[in-house]
């Protein structure tokens, strides 16, 4: 009997071993990287086809120009991928999580006078659906690109400015549109 349990044990572990034994992936997002936002991306195979994307984001920064963009954010997503995992193509579905302070922001064209003019404070959540791309560089590297579209329930504080005032009033907002965007460097780990 007791053979008969440490060689069951032996197998079972054996299979364990294998399971865990899965291709992983660390990344960092370019365009994160562009607004000085720190980002480590972790993506774990889960399957020949499936993984598992964790990427986490903070900027804690204050510019001395009085602009905000300090968040952190983190939006795991589990991805199916049409050849084989970290290959080609894949399709994602995606939650998400923030806690913002952001505004002062200047006056471009693509920028609301809202976010130029004031401040928000808050927090977001959603889900969300992605599209996207990896093309091998070398045996480990690779490049990857992917969108998403979603919705987010923001919640947040309205200040006067980006430094400044007391609170002007708290709401919120039902968000439709785009979720996700990235170019990010892959390095694999087998």
């Amino acid at each position: 009997m007791e053979k008969k349990f440490i060689l069951i044990l032996l197998i079972f572990g054996g299979c364990t071993v294998k399971t865990w034994a899965q291709q992983v992936g660390v990344k960092s997002n370019l365009l994160y990287d562009a607004t000085t936002t720190m980002n480590l991306g972790l993506e774990i195979g889960l399957a020949r086809k499936w993984t598992l994307d964790i990427p986490f984001n903070y900027n804690p920064w204050k510019p001395a120009n009085g602009r905000r963009l300090a968040h952190f954010g983190v939006q795991p997503e589990v991805r199916y991928w049409f050849c084989e995992r970290f290959t080609r193509m894949f399709v994602g579905v995606h939650v998400h999580y923030a806690d913002f302070n952001a505004g002062g922001w200047p006056n471009w064209s693509f920028i609301s006078k809202n976010m130029q003019n004031h401040r928000y404070e808050g927090e977001l959540y959603g889900v969300g659906f992605s599209f996207g791309r990896s093309w091998i560089l070398k045996k480990r590297w690779s490049i990857e690109a992917t969108v998403g579209v979603g919705y987010a329930y923001i919640k947040y504080d309205k200040y006067p400015c980006a430094e400044c005032g007391s609170k002007l009033k708290d709401g919120h907002k039902n968000y439709f549109g785009p979720t996700k965007a990235g170019i990010s460097l892959v390095y694999l780990i087998k």
